[in-house]
């Protein structure tokens, strides 16, 4: 079964499995990125993660955001997978794969990515902890909009 280069989950993901999504003889890189969940957050203790999703809406934010990396640097192929459902310490929340044919563009397509998708998809985070629970709001800052985005550096 041949995965989706875009998707919103509920099962276990990792950068490796998207690796072999966009890896081609073509390209000189390849970059992943892991986002894992962590145990507080500031001074406030994490006991487990909850992610909702719109999965449809998602997925098309993703392609979009991998659109305008093509655009912007050339990015021959990218993947990214968000998993939603309850989350323990150090599971992978999101996991992304850019190839390019320069080290340079991966890098700067993979950090462009996770920056937009925290930005712009519709996932929703809730934290719990021993105080209880609350809903994480994310970064604000304008969405992607398939225009060219300033640098994130």
């Amino acid at each position: 079964m041949s995965l989706p280069r875009f998707a919103v989950v509920e099962r276990p993901i990792s950068a490796a499995a998207l690796r072999d999504l966009v890896v081609d003889a073509g390209n000189g890189a390849v970059c992943t990125f892991e986002g894992t969940v962590r145990d507080h957050t500031g001074e406030t203790r994490t006991s487990y993660l909850e992610y909702e999703a719109n999965a449809a809406m998602a997925s098309k934010v993703f392609a979009d955001i991998a659109a305008t990396a093509a655009r912007r640097w050339g990015v021959e192929a990218m993947a990214i997978h968000h998993r939603v459902g309850k989350l323990e310490i150090g599971d992978v929340s999101v996991a992304i794969a850019v190839a390019a044919e320069h080290r340079a563009a991966a890098f700067d397509a993979c950090r462009y990515a996770i920056d937009q998708l925290k930005i712009s998809a519709p996932i929703w985070k809730k934290e719990f902890g021993p105080d209880g629970s609350s809903w994480v709001e994310g970064p604000s800052a304008t969405p992607v909009s398939g225009e060219e985005p300033e640098d994130t550096a």
